[in-house]
């Protein structure tokens, strides 16, 4: 089974359910087909490089998946079908693009958690401060009668 990476791009006139459903579609196509999905990113609405269809913008999507070679096939005729997909570009890891993948999971994994302590932090340094005030509040009308 080989590694494979796609890149589409989805009209930027959708909501976000429809994008959503959209991206879903594509990864059934996938899991149905014998694929296995180990790595999803939404990149969200982008400005193009160019215009596509008088569209300045789209929703991207990177799909990493592993499967057969007749899976790139059904894929990509299924992104021909649908008229959501602006363009679309599916290829094959070699070993060293795979191994760069993972390593740049890894490293967007730590930033996301780190961010996450950061916000859970800052949220525990919040909380006793309100508490502290809300004191200090109540007391002053009491101060006043």
């Amino acid at each position: 089974m080989n590694k494979y990476e796609t890149v589409f791009i989805l009209t930027p006139v959708l909501s976000d359910d429809q994008m959503k459903e959209t991206v879903e579609k594509f990864k059934k196509v996938l899991t149905d087909n014998g694929g296995n999905i180990e790595n999803e990113e939404n990149w969200g609405l982008r400005k193009l490089a160019y215009p596509i269809e008088n569209k300045n913008t789209g929703f991207y999507t990177l799909i990493e998946f592993e499967g057969e070679p007749t899976i790139v096939d059904k894929l990509e005729t299924a992104y021909r079908r649908d008229e959501k997909v602006i363009r679309f570009l599916t290829f094959r890891l070699d070993k060293y693009a795979a191994e760069y993948a993972v390593k740049r999971r890894a490293v967007r994994k730590a930033k996301q958690e780190a961010a996450a302590q950061e916000a859970a932090a800052a949220q525990d340094e919040a909380a006793p401060v309100a508490v502290e005030e809300a004191p200090k509040a109540e007391e002053a009308p009491a101060a006043e009668a």
